[in-house]
Order: structure tokens, then C-alpha cells, then sequence
């Protein structure tokens, strides 16, 4: 096998994996969610980059023209940054300025790749566009690490943003400094080889194996076990006690009114190891994020003084603050998307259900925070 059979053979292997992986996250998309969705049109916009990314334009599969392929890169782009902030928050969706920068830059790749004379000054304007693109994608990954109560998940967003986002840097830095026409074969194949191994990478985070089927024998999947009191074992804690500890920091010390709180503080606070601090409030209470998790303690505090008679001429942004929140953006934010209203028509709503005052019926919540309550962890 000569070196251009070898890179027809890995853009071959890259389109058939990257569009089987979209068939097969798109027919789970109801349980994966928005990933699911953006998924096939970047592996379409992949597709078209691999038939077309050869120096050589006899050996372009269904002779595909290499401004084409380009351009399927640029969109590419948009929608790998899109499934990787989704990956990573199960929040996401592609809207305002996230929306816009990539609709803006799909248009910019547009403008560059299909026009006949390359126009220097549009070419040096979407590289910068891309290298924001990049910063935002490793800003998001690192900005939300330390507060990612899933082990993997805290593990995988450092090695997207140094693998991923470096190779993103690299592309957008060979176009700045060699020109988009630039496409030596060596780098045109290390770039094919790196679509090949990602969508193989992701294959086996996909792709699970199940002994019954292959064996024919019956046996079921074995249950999970109780990692985390295995794990409080091994690092000399009972589960007890760390409940009691975080307990005690909620309900008593009601730490989680403190809007600069940090997981790191936290876990000082806990004096417990950072793992075990954070496998107890994933895998026990089911929260998947540290930001999740003082949220719901936040609007619990949020949901009493709304209720509260004695405070019903507070403002919303002192009711924000006094609740753990930094700002009254972000307390209208969390409350809407957990409440489905706005705070002031819960407001509204808890005083048009009171009783009246002779009723004899109490006039406030309880000031102790919701206990624990169950919640889905998902990646």
C-alpha cells in the first residue's frame, strides 16, 4: 500500500465511522438529548472535509473540489463546538451570542472559500473569529472543571480542551501563516488520521458490549455497586459521618448562601479528600455539577422568602442576594428554568393561596433548607 492508497483508506474509514456514529446517536437522541442532534450535521460538514482534504485532485473521492471540503471544515467547526459545549452541559442549547458567532462564522466560510480571488482581509477576520471560537470552547471546559461532580466528565474536559482545542489551534494557525490553499499531504493526512481517531474514540464511549448477547448465555449485566461507600471506606470516612458533615454545613452553617463559594472551599470546609466530597454529591444526592447542587439549596431559601409575608416589599434582587445568588440575572435564570415561572409570579401565586390571618394556618416556610431530595445525573 503506497501513501495515497493509505490516505484514501483513512478518509474512508473516517466517513463511514463519523456517519454511522450520527445514525447512532440520532436514534438515541431522545436519551442523549441535544448532542444527539448536532451530531449528524457536523459529521456530514466532516464528511465532506474528508472526500475532498488531498493535495492531490485525482485522488479526491467523487472528485469533490478542495474549496468544498473547506468550507464542510468551517461548518464542522461550528457544530464540534456546539456537541462539545452539550456534551458538557446538559443546559445547552445553540442561542444568542453563541448562536450568532456561529451563524457568522459559517457565513465568513462562506464568503472565503467560495469566492474566486481570496480577499486577505476576510481570511485574517475568520481565523479570528476561530481562534475565538477556540478560546470560548477551552474557557467553558476549564471555567466549569473544578465544580463537575462526574468523575469522568471532570476528567474529560481537561483532554478535549488540550486535544481538541489543540487541534483546532493548530488548523486556524496553519491558515493565519501558510494560507488556506496550504495542504502539504503529511498534513492533510495528520488531519484525516485525527477525525479517524476521534470518531474511533467516541465509538467506544458509544459502543458497549453485552455479555449475553455474545455468549448466548443469559447472564444479565451485573447491578452497580455502592462505589461510594467503598470509596468513603478506602479513605478511612463513614458515609455517615460525611453526611452529617454536609448536613451540618447546609442546614446549620447554610454555607450555601455564600455567593464566592467555591467547590475548592468547600471541600476544605467538608475536610474530607476532593474525590470523596465530590463522588457523595454525585453518586449519593445525584447532583451533576457543584453548581447544580448549591442551586437547589439557593432556591429552597429563594421559594421561603418569597413566601414570607414579612418580606413581600423586598426586591427581587435582594431576595437574590439573601438567597446565595451573585446577581439578578442569574437568580431569574435558575428560578424560571427550575419553577417554570418568574419569581415575582411565584410571589404573586404563594400570597393568592394563603389563608387568612384568623385561619390559624401558618403565614411562612420553614427556614430549614429542603432535605435531600434524588436528582438525575447525566453526561
Amino acid at each position: 500500500m503506497n501513501v495515497a492508497q493509505l490516505d484514501a483508506a483513512i478518509r474512508l474509514g473516517g466517513i463511514t465511522m463519523v456517519l454511522f456514529l450520527a445514525w447512532l446517536l440520532f436514534r438515541q437522541r431522545q436519551r442523549v438529548g441535544v448532542p444527539a442532534l448536532l451530531f449528524p450535521p457536523m459529521a456530514i460538514c466532516l464528511s465532506g472535509f474528508l472526500i475532498g482534504n488531498t493535495p492531490d485532485p485525482v485522488l479526491r473521492l467523487s472528485g469533490a473540489p478542495g474549496p468544498i471540503a473547506h468550507f464542510a471544515s468551517g461548518c464542522a467547526v461550528v457544530f464540534l463546538w456546539w456537541f462539545c459545549l452539550a456534551c458538557f452541559d446538559r443546559q445547552f442549547r445553540p442561542r444568542g451570542a453563541v448562536l450568532a458567532a456561529g451563524l457568522s462564522w459559517t457565513a465568513l466560510a462562506a464568503a472565503t472559500r467560495m469566492i474566486a480571488e481570496p480577499v486577505p482581509a476576510l481570511s485574517y477576520t475568520q481565523v479570528g473569529f476561530g481562534l475565538g471560537i477556540v478560546a470560548h470552547l477551552i474557557w467553558r471546559l476549564c471555567a466549569e472543571r473544578e465544580g463537575d461532580l462526574i468523575q469522568k466528565r471532570y476528567d474529560a474536559r481537561a483532554m478535549v480542551a488540550v486535544l481538541l482545542g489543540g487541534l483546532l489551534l493548530i488548523d486556524l494557525l496553519a491558515d493565519l501563516f501558510f494560507g488556506f490553499a496550504w495542504r502539504p499531504r503529511l498534513f492533510a493526512m495528520a488531519q484525516n488520521a485525527a477525525i479517524l481517531g476521534f470518531s474511533v474514540w467516541l465509538a467506544g464511549r458509544v459502543l458497549g458490549v453485552r455479555t449475553d448477547v455474545i455468549s448466548f448465555d443469559g447472564i444479565a449485566p451485573a447491578a452497580p455497586t455502592a462505589a461510594l461507600a467503598e470509596t468513603c471506606g478506602k479513605d478511612g470516612l463513614a458515609n455517615d459521618e460525611l453526611r452529617q458533615r454536609l448536613l451540618g454545613l447546609i442546614e446549620v452553617e447554610r454555607i450555601h448562601l455564600d455567593p464566592e463559594l467555591s467547590f475548592t472551599a468547600f471541600v476544605q470546609r467538608m475536610n474530607a479528600p476532593e474525590r470523596t466530597v465530590r463522588k457523595l454529591i454525585n453518586q449519593e444526592l445525584r447532583f451533576d455539577h457543584f453548581r447544580s447542587f448549591l442551586n437547589h439549596y439557593r432556591l429552597a431559601e429563594a421559594r421561603r422568602i418569597l413566601a414570607d409575608s414579612r418580606r413581600s416589599t423586598d426586591k427581587l434582587i435582594a431576595v437574590a442576594l439573601d438567597s446565595g445568588f451573585a446577581s439578578l440575572a442569574s437568580f431569574n435564570r435558575v428560578f424560571r428554568a427550575a419553577e417554570d415561572c418568574t419569581p415575582s409570579q411565584f410571589r404573586q401565586e404563594a400570597f393568592a393561596e394563603r389563608p387568612s390571618p384568623g385561619s390559624g394556618q401558618a403565614t411562612s416556610q420553614s427556614a430549614v433548607p429542603e432535605s435531600f431530595e434524588t436528582r438525575s445525573a447525566a453526561f
